[in-house]
């Protein structure tokens, strides 16, 4: 009886491994649609305020209470460190023109769902030759981490225009250049037309 069960202990663990990660996997759609609210709203927030000066934030701390401010000037990036709430993190939003109210307002949506990182990426269509802009966002939601699992994080991308995708939700290139469109090497999935998923390694 012994011998059989330190057989299908370990069998048993992974497919109940197995089964969690898939669930996690799934769930993010789920969870997008919970928070769509939110989550749109620090897209939108964060779009419109990166259009008049350009910034990254990154929150660097599991309890979300530390993050770091890539400020982008004409000449010059800089980066700081700051606790939540340091009101020298005002000071220097200020000194270099930047909108306090929707900065601190973004960072407050970025704590409630957990989000680490949230930045705009520049990308190419072709064969048109385009220049266009995606919003990245970073989510590392406690619900979705299970000790037995590997850390994810789970990537959102908000696109400006609706996108086109395969058979099995896959981000395609385009209408007519059927390939997958990946960034980072990362490949992403349909949520809706204009935003996607993929669970990765990395948060950035």
């Amino acid at each position: 009886m012994r011998n059989l069960q330190r057989l299908y202990y370990p069998l048993l663990l992974s497919l109940v491994l197995i089964q969690g990660t898939s669930c996690t996997t799934i769930n993010i759609s789920n969870y997008y649609r919970k928070n769509q609210s939110t989550l749109d709203s620090i897209e939108e927030t964060f779009r419109a305020a990166y259009a008049k000066k350009p910034f990254s934030i990154e929150f660097t701390d599991r309890p979300f209470n530390r993050l770091s401010l890539e400020l982008i000037t004409d000449t010059l990036t800089y980066i700081y460190e700051y606790n939540v709430g340091e009101p020298r993190m005002q000071d220097t939003l200020l000194r270099y023109g930047y909108d306090t109210s929707s900065i601190n307002s973004i960072i407050s949506d970025m704590r409630s769902m957990e989000c680490t990182w949230i930045d705009n990426l520049d990308y190419w269509t072709y064969p048109d030759v385009k220049k266009h802009s995606l919003i990245y966002i970073s989510l590392w939601p406690r619900v979705f981490n299970s000790p037995f699992v590997n850390k994810k994080y789970y990537i959102l991308t908000y696109f400006q225009q609706p996108q086109y995708y395969d058979s099995d939700g896959r981000l395609l290139v385009g209408r007519r250049l059927r390939r997958i469109r990946k960034f980072n090497a990362e490949t992403f999935r349909r949520i809706t037309d204009r935003v996607a998923f993929t669970v990765s390694d990395r948060f950035r």
